[in-house]
């Protein structure tokens, strides 16, 4: 075996979840074996069955990841985006291994644990960057929050009662305006997660866009909306409703009072994934969605 400790892993992990704490051990002791250090969140250790030569970190913060090569990722959706908080902090590409459901962040599913891991040790992996949007909260012209999102960003309405009466505006332009129980401004990487829920359109990761989809609106114009992505994405929320809420990836959320306005643009720190493999986006949507297939022939040759 060859040493080479000066190469070093992070590893996150849903320590609730019994296969994550099965995988996580697999490949710790893999990498391990191979002379590449793993840190971990001591936080996270404590459930965890690990050996003595992995590093702990006490507080969670971006610097925890000094000197990283890689930030790998076990867990579903949840985790997977607690992940890319780290990944954006820092700039260390992120492994997703899908311990979940559908998992699109993921590049692996639980059952390639070893190959994840000889691929680590080769250095067999490509990086490409995700777009990621800024979030600005403005209420009577001035900065009350700032936020980011790599999936998106979720005005929606507080309670069940009342509908969130909201206005919508591109590039500085109103659109329309309606009652709904939402609008979820997004990336194309989030355009299968809440935009999809919402009936927004799938749009391939290569593609730069942002994506303005209503939830349940009670209007007659209320279709998904594509634009550019140096496009600037704004919703209204009217003064004389009850408050809404603000969701950024389903993780950090803060009250929105009457006649807040949010903006979204594209964001300025890139959250950068690692790749194992060159399998079309195609490919990992039928395989997501298990969408039938029977019957294609393909192009004639």
């Amino acid at each position: 075996m060859t040493q080479n400790l000066a190469r070093t892993v992070f590893l996150l992990a849903h320590t609730g979840r019994p296969a994550a704490i099965r995988s996580a051990e697999l490949v710790v002791k893999g990498l391990l074996r191979h002379g590449i250090g793993v840190r971990v969140l001591e936080e996270e250790a404590r459930d965890l069955p690990l050996p003595d030569e992995v590093g702990l970190v006490k507080e969670a913060t971006p610097q925890c990841l000094d000197g990283c090569e890689l930030l790998i990722v076990l867990g579903g959706d949840g985790t997977l985006l607690r992940g890319a908080e780290f990944a954006r902090a820092s700039g260390v590409p992120m492994l997703g291994v899908n311990l979940g459901r559908v998992g699109f962040l993921a590049e692996a599913e639980r059952d390639d644990l070893d190959r994840v891991v000889d691929r680590v040790v080769a250095r067999s992996y490509e990086v490409e960057e995700r777009m990621t949007v800024d979030v600005v909260v403005h209420r009577n012209g001035d900065i009350v929050h700032t936020d980011w999102a790599l999936n998106e960003a979720a005005v929606q309405k507080a309670g069940a009662e009342k509908l969130l009466e909201v206005v919508l505006e591109i590039d500085g332009r109103p659109v329309t305006g309606f009652g709904c129980d939402g609008v979820v401004l997004s990336t194309p990487t989030g355009s299968t997660a809440y935009a999809f829920s919402a009936g927004g359109p799938v749009v391939w990761p290569e593609v730069e866009a942002l994506l303005m989809v209503p939830i349940s609106a009670h209007a007659l114009f209320a279709k998904p909306l594509v634009t550019s992505p140096d496009s600037v994405l704004a919703v209204e929320v009217l003064p004389h409703i009850p408050p809404g809420v603000l969701w950024c990836d389903g993780r950090r959320t803060i009250e929105l009072p009457p006649g807040a306005r949010v903006e979204v643009r594209r964001g300025a720190v890139p959250v950068r994934l690692a790749r194992l493999h060159h399998s079309s986006f195609t490919d990992r949507l039928v395989a997501k969605f298990a969408l039938p297939t029977t019957g294609w022939r393909g192009a004639p040759h």
